[in-house]
């Protein structure tokens, strides 16, 4: 009777053993790694497929256009190598639509960034009705660039415009909006703003909505004002979305066309002015394709309006770094100052 109680005794006390589960075979196995390593490349495979095929294919075609003399109606001509950039580098109508690009880019990138930036900041804010002020600074996106244009149009026409007729109230003389060069970039950089500013500030709210709060609360119990939490906590929480509104800004103004195509189309042809003082450069590729039918250096004007879209894009990428981490080192050493100051001294004994 003994014998059996230890017996029993000896058994629950000898480890049990964990029932194993049972092993998949190898094709299962094989399809379970197979599920996880390729199938997230398949899904995502279509958007690289159609960016190759709508992207990568016609920048490559474009270069080897841009190879020959290539007209709109015959064709393909002879090999002229890169004749056409060398052309086009030494065309004045060239540089002065380079010129009219980056001074019209920068009066509208510039200033539509920042008012995006205090837009964004009070939407940000507990209003009434947020809804409808948001859907408010999102309609001007919505007009087509060919109403915007017309619309502006006729706000900045010299007899008789909008424009005119207010700096008359105030004593200022009519100004010629469509015969001068920095009225003209005036006018067309406002098309732009009015257009693309709400867009911008749409994106950097869904930013500023992603700070934790409970930081502009310490703040606050801190003494910090409104304008010292929008510098030091909102601006650096959102640098990746200012850098990305940054970059498309950029591209977006090196590539416009609409504005300058229809601001004068009836008196000047929409060629960009009487005297080309408004002609961008995506206006001088489109005259020289399809008024001079010269495709080959059309092409050599896209590339070489790609390679300056290139080189903004990276210093704008790399100042935006700079500036971002100078403020971030900056903000690091006054925190670790401020622990030294109030940090408890030791006793010399």
């Amino acid at each position: 009777m003994s014998t059996s109680t230890e017996t029993e005794v000896a058994a629950d006390a000898s480890p049990r053993r964990r029932p194993q589960a049972p092993r998949s075979g190898g094709f299962g196995n094989w399809l379970s790694q197979f599920d996880r390593k390729v199938t997230p490349y398949i899904y995502v495979s279509p958007f690289f497929l159609l960016f190759g095929l709508i992207g990568l294919f016609p920048l490559a075609y474009t270069f080897y256009v841009s190879m020959y003399d290539w007209d709109l109606l015959k064709g393909k001509g002879d090999f002229v190598g890169f004749d056409n950039f060398t052309n086009m580098l030494s065309n004045e109508m060239f540089w002065n639509s380079i010129g009219n690009t980056i001074a019209i880019f920068l009066m509208s990138s510039v200033p539509q960034i920042l008012v995006a930036l205090i837009l964004a900041a009070i939407l940000d804010q507990n209003l009434r009705a947020k809804s409808f002020w948001r859907m408010g600074v999102l309609l001007p996106y919505v007009v087509a660039p060919v109403a915007v244009a017309l619309i502006f149009s006729s706000v900045f026409n010299e007899a008789d415009g909008l424009a005119n007729n207010l700096l008359n109230m105030v004593g200022i003389a009519d100004q010629e909006w469509k015969h001068t060069d920095w009225q003209s970039w005036f006018a067309i950089a406002t098309m732009v703003n009015w257009r693309w500013t709400g867009y911008n500030a749409l994106i950097l709210l869904a930013a500023m909505q992603a700070v934790p709060r409970d930081q502009y609360e310490s703040a606050a119990i801190d003494g910090a004002g409104w304008l010292r939490r929008f510098v030091s906590i909102t601006i650096p929480s959102i640098r990746p979305t200012v850098i990305f509104v940054i970059i498309t800004s950029t591209i977006g103004g090196l590539q416009i066309f609409a504005e300058p195509r229809l601001f004068d189309v009836s008196n000047a042809g929409g060629i960009g002015g009487s005297d080309r003082q408004f002609q961008t450069t995506v206006l001088f590729l489109w005259e020289m394709a399809f008024f001079r039918r010269d495709f080959g250096r059309a092409a050599a004007v896209a590339w070489l309006l790609f390679l300056l879209i290139l080189i903004f894009g990276v210093v704008n990428f790399m100042l935006s770094r700079s500036i971002a981490s100078s403020g971030a080192g900056n903000r690091a050493s006054r925190r670790a100052a401020k622990k030294k100051k109030y940090a408890p001294k030791e006793v010399v004994k």
